[in-house]
């Protein structure tokens, strides 16, 4: 049976049904990070957001983002290869160099950013339904492996649904789809809408393997967007990046949910060493910057040398830093108090269901940005989509909801 001849859920079962996934991430979901990531509840990554008309024709750019290990059957499966395009015969050309080495190629229409706009892919393709549905229809009708595609919402709910329905028509086997608008980024980030979220999978075909993204935090974060979207399984982009542990259900484990930095640090460095390429190097100081995010908040001396230490660096003089960062962790746990200073704490409930932590400095966590000069955990934010439903296309949710109330 071809990828094209399986249906969507069939091919979602043969990866093992994953439940937590790695988002596409440029210059951070590259081999050594999918690898750490793996080992602390990953079940699916995404490689980054690759170009693909660089990749089909620049050989000097395709080395750099992509090696002989990049989708190696022991320690990189199951793996999504993405691809932001605006030419279908580009776009196959590039997913043709890796349909052996991957599970599924996937069309980015979700980049938001500003580069994304001056390039004419990612989310600026909402604009342009009739390439959206060549670039997908030319994989589906061409590539050994399935096509995949991750989208953004509109405003507008019934909008959005007839968009999700064409990017399927066109072939895609599963469907991402991003509970912000095109515009919310950066500062104006704001909440995804898992409510949209919900309406499109309630209206789309029963047997659609659906991956939802945005607003995961925590660990548990992951629990209630698969109730509430009532998805095949959720993908995390920043929430991963600054902890890897958030993707970790298995049990309540403080060690692996809101892993130290010191060992985190140390644990991806190893990593790091043993990835061939230039990919994993390159993007190795970004990294050491995130998991450590709070605790240069604290360590700020720690900051302008890793700032001014190259990437090209002998490995020796990065692991003067990681030995640094655990030497200074080694004397937080000689306090008399640890225990107490170690603790994990639950805020309020909020009003979007879930609750903010206070976890201790030296600890991965969430990222907050500032804006306005007030942290997003300490103010209220935009929630994405929030126009109602089209009337008569209530979710299965809503009509469960009116049979109770008849009696």
């Amino acid at each position: 049976m071809t990828a094209d001849e399986q249906t969507g859920r069939q091919l979602y079962e043969k990866i093992g049904s994953p439940k937590t996934i790695v988002a596409p991430m440029v210059d951070h979901s590259e081999l050594a990070w999918r690898i750490l990531s793996r080992r602390y509840g990953a079940d699916l990554c995404y490689t980054p957001m690759f170009h693909a008309r660089l990749f089909a024709t620049d050989e000097k750019y395709r080395n750099k983002m992509f090696c002989e290990m990049d989708g190696d059957a022991e320690k990189d499966r199951p793996l999504i290869v993405q691809f932001c395009a605006n030419d279908p015969e580009y776009l196959l050309q590039a997913a043709q160099l890796v349909e052996n080495q991957c599970d599924a190629v996937d069309l980015n229409l979700g980049c938001p950013q500003g580069i994304a706009r001056k390039g004419n892919y990612g989310a600026f393709l909402m604009d342009d339904w009739d390439l959206v549905y060549k670039l997908i229809n030319k994989l589906h009708k061409n590539l050994k492996c399935p096509v995949t595609a991750k989208i953004r919402v509109y405003d507008d709910w019934k909008k959005s649904l007839d968009y999700a329905k064409m990017v399927l028509s066109a072939g895609a086997q599963f469907i991402t789809i991003h509970g912000r608008t095109r515009d919310m980024k950066g500062q104006k980030t704001g909440l995804a809408n898992w409510d949209i979220l919900r309406y499109l999978r309630d209206n789309l075909p029963q047997d659609q393997v659906f991956f939802a993204n945005g607003n995961i935090l925590y660990p548990a974060d992951l629990k209630r967007c698969t109730e509430k979207v009532n998805c095949d399984a959720v993908m995390s982009a920043e929430g991963n990046l600054y902890n890897p542990g958030v993707f970790w259900t298995k049990d309540d484990d403080k060690e692996k949910q809101f892993p130290r930095v010191d060992k985190l640090l140390r644990e991806y460095f190893e990593i790091v060493k043993t990835c061939p390429g230039e990919a994993s190097r390159v993007c190795m100081k970004s990294h050491f910057f995130k998991l450590m995010y709070e605790f240069l908040n604290v360590h700020k001396e720690l900051r302008p040398t890793i700032g001014k230490t190259s990437v090209n660096a002998p490995f020796e003089e990065w692991e003067k830093i990681v030995q640094q960062v655990e030497d200074i962790v080694k004397k937080i746990y000689e306090k008399e108090d640890i225990e107490e200073l170690d603790n994990i704490v639950d805020g309020p409930t909020e009003s979007w269901g879930g609750h903010y932590k206070k976890v201790p400095y030296w600890r991965c966590q969430p990222y907050f940005r500032t804006v306005d000069g007030k942290k997003q955990n300490m103010r209220d934010l935009e929630v994405a989509a929030l126009k109602r439903k089209p009337e008569g296309e209530e979710s299965t949710e809503d009509k469960k909801k009116a049979k109770l109330v008849a009696g």
